[in-house]
């Protein structure tokens, strides 16, 4: 857990630190706006509770929807193959930088998950697939297109069973 959050905020941008300080600084602004008005009851705990649900709500939002917008990517999955004399699964597919920004590193996942005949049990699945499988892809230029493949190995399930790719680039 320790090594977790140092990634984490090795991996902060001036970006992150910025909407950090402007969530801190709205949650202040609310909190003696909700004191100003102590005399409004009402009024007051209103703007106390905007101030407590701006610092609990605005940092997660706001950094997920950052990060979608200056890192935006797109994965294709071009082909799965089950190999037949090897536990394992091949996956190819591509990797489109749509940001204006250069990608340093690019985490890969493959998530391999069950399916049912449960459109519920399926969504469920998607949550916790049973194999991961992540490769890095370096220095992807501004617009540049980059085949990859991933292994994912040992691989034993028989019965039906979905791919999903991610990637998170930085």
């Amino acid at each position: 857990m320790k090594e977790n959050i140092t990634a984490f905020i090795n991996g902060l941008i001036p970006y992150d630190y910025a909407l950090f300080g402007g969530v801190f600084l709205l949650f202040i602004i609310f909190i003696i706006i909700g004191l100003m008005l102590r005399h409004k009851i009402i009024l007051s705990l209103l703007f106390i509770l905007l101030a407590f649900t701006t610092l609990l709500v605005g940092p997660t939002v706001g950094y997920i929807k950052m990060h979608e917008y200056l890192y935006k990517n797109s994965l294709t999955l071009t082909s799965q193959k089950h190999l037949q004399f090897s536990k394992a699964v091949v996956v190819y597919g591509t990797l489109t930088n749509e940001s204006k920004k250069y990608f340093k590193v690019c985490k890969i996942t493959a998530n391999v998950y069950a399916v049912t005949s449960n459109k519920y049990k399926n969504y469920l699945k998607k949550l916790k697939p049973f194999q991961k499988m992540s490769i890095l892809e370096k220095d992807i230029a501004v617009g540049e297109i980059r085949k990859f493949k991933i292994i994912v190995e040992p691989f034993t399930y028989n019965r039906d069973y979905n791919i999903s790719l991610g990637a998170d680039c930085k």
